[in-house]
């Protein structure tokens, strides 16, 4: 495993610890694709979110694509309902974060079940997304071995036990 690998899935691991109710990370994503997801919400609240299509209103979506830095979900406009739907799915308080270099723009909605992140573990977690993003920003830089690691990681973390 490459150090970059290692850096990647040490950097996970602590967003997971961090956003207790969950996270979804889509990194350099062009149009609507991006090129690495990585989803620890719950898989009920997964599934509803996919099958209401609910990206098209998620509002920490639209806020990912007009701005960069963060946001609190409190503090996001909703006018239908999302944020509502997933508190209703253990989702009560979250941040959403976005980082952007040249056209490359990833996006992060991170989740906790009964408080507000705290400043710091906000400004930790965009560190984390930031840093991500770097090394996950010129996959033709990579070794082969590496990017095909990093899809399965992507696999592992979003569909555990696949």
């Amino acid at each position: 495993m490459s150090s970059s690998e290692l850096e990647i899935s040490r950097t996970l691991g602590e967003l997971n610890e961090l956003a207790i109710a969950g996270y979804a990370l889509g990194f350099h994503i062009e149009y609507t694709t991006p090129k690495f997801v990585f989803q620890t919400y719950p898989k009920a609240w997964l599934d509803y979110y996919s099958s209401n299509g609910l990206i098209m209103r998620d509002p920490m979506v639209a806020w990912g694509f007009e701005n960069t830095g963060t946001q609190r979900w409190s503090l996001l406009e909703d006018p239908a309902g999302v944020m509502v739907m997933a508190a209703d799915h253990g989702m009560n308080y979250g941040v959403v974060i976005a980082v952007a270099s040249g056209d490359s723009r990833s996006i992060g909605g991170f989740a906790h079940t009964d408080r507000e992140f705290t400043d710091g573990e906000i400004e930790q977690m965009h560190r984390d997304v930031a840093l991500i993003h770097e090394y996950t920003a010129d996959t033709s830089a990579l070794d082969p071995e590496t990017v095909e690691h990093l899809k399965k990681m992507s696999i592992m973390v979003t569909h555990p036990g696949s």
